[in-house]
């Protein structure tokens, strides 16, 4: 429960109150300033509690967007300011001050409103206020009769349920998303939100219809492909559906965020597993290429998050000269290169229809040929842009960048020695080190365990090497102007090693115990990500030395490799992913379920 607090007389025929409670708010009326402040010190501290002028004309969604959005301890638009549980002891304060005495921080309030005054004061001092982009959306305090009159002729000239309907769905989004899903899915949110139904729920339907796809999938039969495909293509509607009930009913939370996320790539992966079993009831093997797939697909992402990272809070000098810049800003001036920049990609919504598409009329082996050669245009595409802003674009990295790019490259007790060592030596080496050494490091790795014979003791000895690169990448602070692709390559690297082994070992359920290997690898590595995102910070250190860190992890598998038979080194994987799912899953549930982060999500276009 919320509760706002209406100051100054009630205007005759307002629906005001009406709109309030409406929106979850236990209304109570205060004659004066001064009784504001009593109502306001009754209200229980765990509660979010907002003040309106009761002469307020506006829409009921501008007031949602203002007065409900968890992501923001304090927020306001005109006539009205709310603040969470933390940020109550601010607006008290500026309350307290608006009533009498001298304003903070020299701050002058020119008007009349309680709610504007308060919020004046609230921004005028340390907390953060946020005041929502209303667009077309009608809020204001008016200051006579004929104002009002005004007002609310203006808001009935303007929808604000087709204005809710529309800011739903994100402004930036893929073709098929666009086109094909987000014109019919935002009436599913719409009436997922009067079921009473939660993002969260959404987005677990989503995944059980994806796990239901890949078991359609792993049938074999060309009825189960088609099965699959059709279900798959649900599934993303969902997977729509869900993330604009978040926006539609402004139902925002980190675990929702996280769950959006994680499941995604837990259905696309379960989906290639499908294939691959599927595959397998015909005699086809294609394991290797699953694997393959949620490699490349794995490795993608974190380039986009280490780039995002590296570059989300730093300051970047001669933006306006970057060739690369420029070029981009002069394509998205042609409206059809934006749709072909974003579909060469080939982000989830295009991603999920030419696999359902290529499932229900192909081979699974065609499907994930077609996906790996598709994904990997699409890699190349995106990391040489990122390349060449980098390199033309030179950023003053600060100290958060480089501690979210070191979290994001997964270093254990052995690489983090070495750096230890390696940091005297590290501070005369040129700024381009760090890439080029986890590149070298990683691709010898990968290329002695596929090139030497199976079971030797070459590949434990470039595992040993690549320890040693491993700590010297990561010696001194990642910041330079290319060190964002230190933690891509380290996946790589690791994901590489345990594929080209279970491939090299010839043995049936290597490579499937590979795939599970990966897939709880990989889960670790984005839940590391989106605890980042959260400002909650990377996973303890227990945690990443507990599973041994990417380079602790590449010496256990080709130790693992040499000292034990085919047979027996497809059990060892499997027993190591079981191991390292336990522990990731158990810690990182404990967390997510307890996590006091701030609400995180996407967000739609300006109302």
């Amino acid at each position: 429960m919320s509760t706002a607090i209406l100051t100054g007389r009630p205007v005759p025929g307002s629906s005001l109150e009406g709109d309030l409670r409406e929106l979850g708010f236990d209304v109570r009326l205060a004659d004066d300033p001064s009784d504001a402040v009593g109502l306001l010190v009754e209200v229980p501290a765990d509660q979010r509690v907002a003040i309106v002028d009761s002469r307020f004309v506006g829409h009921v969604h501008a007031l949602r967007l203002g007065l409900t959005d968890p992501r923001f301890p304090a927020a306001a638009i005109p006539g009205a300011v709310t603040a969470a549980p933390a940020a109550r002891a601010a607006l008290l304060g500026a309350v307290r001050e608006s009533t009498g005495g001298p304003a903070r921080g020299g701050a002058t309030v020119a008007v009349e409103s309680l709610a504007d005054r308060v919020a004046a004061l609230v921004e005028a001092g340390e907390t953060s206020l946020h005041r929502p982009d209303l667009g077309t959306l009608i809020a204001v305090v008016p200051a006579d009769p004929q104002a009002r009159n005004e007002a609310r002729q203006s808001v009935a000239a303007v929808d604000d349920e087709a204005v809710r309907l529309r800011t739903a769905v994100k402004s930036r989004d893929g073709f098929f998303t666009t086109y094909c899903v987000s014109p019919y899915s935002r009436y599913l949110a719409r009436r997922c939100a009067r079921r009473g139904l939660t993002p969260n729920q959404v987005t677990t339907a989503s995944l059980v219809t994806a796990l239901i796809a890949a078991g359609c999938a792993a049938t074999g039969t060309r009825a189960g492909f088609v099965a699959a495909g059709v279900l798959l293509l649900f599934s993303f509607v969902l997977d729509c559906t869900d993330g604009q009930l978040a926006r539609y009913s402004l139902q925002y939370s980190t675990l929702g965020a996280w769950l959006d996320a994680t499941f995604d790539r837990a259905k696309e992966y379960a989906y290639y597993a499908g294939l691959a079993l599927g595959a397998a009831r015909g005699g086809d093997d294609v394991w290797a290429l699953a694997l393959g797939a949620m490699v490349l697909q794995t490795c993608r992402h974190v380039v986009d998050f280490s780039f995002n990272e590296a570059n989300s809070d730093s300051a970047v000098a001669g933006a306006g000269s970057s060739p690369t810049a420029a070029l981009s800003g002069r394509l998205d001036s042609v409206g059809w290169t934006v749709w072909a920049r974003r579909m060469i990609v080939l982000p989830i919504g295009e991603r999920w229809a030419l696999i359902a598409v290529l499932t229900a009329l192909t081979t699974p082996r065609l499907t994930l040929t077609v996906l790996l050669i598709g994904c990997g245009l699409a890699a190349c595409y995106t990391t040489a842009g990122r390349l060449l802003r980098s390199l033309t674009r030179k950023a003053a990295r600060t100290d958060r960048s480089a501690q979210a790019l070191f979290d994001l490259a997964d270093c254990g007790i052995l690489a983090q020695s070495f750096a230890e060592a390696f940091k005297g030596f590290a501070r005369r080496l040129p700024s381009f080190t760090a890439p080029a050494v986890a590149l070298a490091g990683g691709a010898f790795v990968v290329a002695v365990s596929a090139f030497t014979q199976y079971g030797g003791t070459w590949p434990i000895v470039a595992a040993c090497v690549y320890c040693v690169t491993s700590g010297l990448a990561v010696a001194r602070p990642l910041k330079g102007a290319l060190d964002w692709l230190v933690p891509p390559l380290f996946r790589a690297a690791e994901y590489g090693t345990v594929l080209v082994l279970a491939a090299h070992a010839e043995v049936n359920g290597a490579l499937p115990a590979a795939f599970g290997l990966v897939a709880a690898v990989a889960y670790h590595h984005y839940d590391t990500v989106y605890r980042i995102r959260g400002g909650t910070g990377a996973p303890p250190q227990w945690l990443v030395r507990s599973t041994g860190g990417q380079e602790g992890r590449v010496l256990l598998v080709t130790v693992a490799a040499a000292l034990l038979g085919n047979t027996d080194f497809g059990l060892a994987l499997t027993a190591l992913a079981v191991a390292v799912a336990l522990v990731v899953l158990v810690e990182s549930i404990r967390f997510w379920v307890s996590s006091q982060a701030p609400a995180v999500h996407d967000e739609g276009e300006p109302a």
